[in-house]
């Protein structure tokens, strides 16, 4: 497990590979920067590489207000380069109603690099990432 600190010393992501799964789990907290979001999202891609799956499970329940300020970075440059890391099934959890929730409606709505889902639970989340990439 890798956890990615701020300049202030707080977790804002924890990144898991999950081998029994086969996918990798993030979990974002706190109020992303523009940089925090390029750090992390460069980091939990070369787990993902290097892991050799295709899923991404990520959290972003605890993520205080929007982060539209990274949509064009995220889009345009992470989103090709994840796929071209292996990326294939996203699904995406976040709290409704929330400023968090709306960037990730946002996201959803341009995201053409591989096929994701916005989820309000992680059962539902989990069971969506199951149908794909399954064990071989």
């Amino acid at each position: 497990m890798e956890e990615l600190k701020s300049a202030l010393g707080k977790v804002y992501l924890t990144i898991e590979t999950d081998l029994e799964n086969r996918w990798i789990f993030t979990d974002w907290q706190g109020y992303l920067t523009a940089d925090n979001i390029k750090t992390g999202a460069k980091a939990y891609t070369a787990a993902l590489a290097a892991s050799g799956f295709c899923r991404v499970l990520n959290d972003t329940r605890s993520v205080r207000g929007p982060w539209d300020h990274s949509m064009d970075w995220v889009i345009n440059e992470w989103a090709p380069a994840a796929a071209q890391a292996g990326l294939r099934y996203f699904a995406l959890i976040s709290t409704p109603e929330t400023l968090a929730d709306g960037s990730a409606a946002n996201f959803y709505g341009q995201l053409t690099a591989f096929q994701g889902q916005v989820f309000d639970n992680m059962a539902d989340a989990r069971a969506w990432l199951r149908q794909y990439c399954p064990p071989s």
